[in-house]
């Protein structure tokens, strides 16, 4: 196991820029660039997130590059493809990595991603107290969702997302993410 920090994580961000990083266990994990289908998939959770939560003020929505200091022993820092935090968590916006964990999170599977490594990650974040998690599939078109110590729940098209314990009313129907087709 490294013991690598997060000055050294930040400096290798300065010295790539291009390429998203995480800090996990003392060792940087580099994410390949995930392909346009994920990719426009978790903008558009950002997205149906961001027109709900923005004019009711509950509070932020973030994307893939924002960064969360975990408050774990080795001080990972994660960044899930899609996250929700409660405005009373994060009344002000920071520069820094958030050190907290968001109380809503997503991961969307690319084509280079394992399924089991999406699932502990969430895993990660719900036993540091995220409320929901949820892992998006575009070639199954279904979604995993998450809640600590509860039974996973799999929704499918036709099937509607809701996190009422955390965001009541809001409701994304599942086949509305996904990347559209154009004929």
């Amino acid at each position: 196991m490294s013991d690598l920090t997060v000055k050294d994580l930040e400096k290798l961000q300065i010295d790539y820029p291009d390429y998203r990083m995480e800090l996990v266990g003392g060792e940087i994990i580099v994410m390949s660039p995930s392909g346009l289908e994920s990719d426009e998939v978790a903008a558009e959770i950002v997205a149906q997130l961001r027109n709900w939560v923005r004019p009711r003020k509950l509070g932020r929505v973030i994307a893939s590059s924002g960064g969360f200091r975990l408050p774990n022993a080795e001080g990972d820092i994660r960044a899930p493809d899609a996250s929700f935090i409660s405005a009373k968590k994060l009344p002000r916006p920071t520069e820094d990595y958030a050190e907290l964990v968001p109380d809503l999170i997503f991961e969307v599977k690319s084509k280079s991603d394992k399924l089991a490594k999406l699932r502990q990650k969430i895993w990660d974040f719900l036993e540091l107290g995220t409320v929901v998690g949820v892992l998006v599939d575009p070639r199954t078109r279904t979604m995993e969702v998450y809640r600590f110590m509860r039974e996973k729940v799999v929704l499918k098209d036709g099937d509607i997302l809701e996190v009422a314990e955390i965001l009541p009313g809001w409701k994304l129907p599942v086949a509305e993410i996904w990347a559209p087709e154009f004929e």
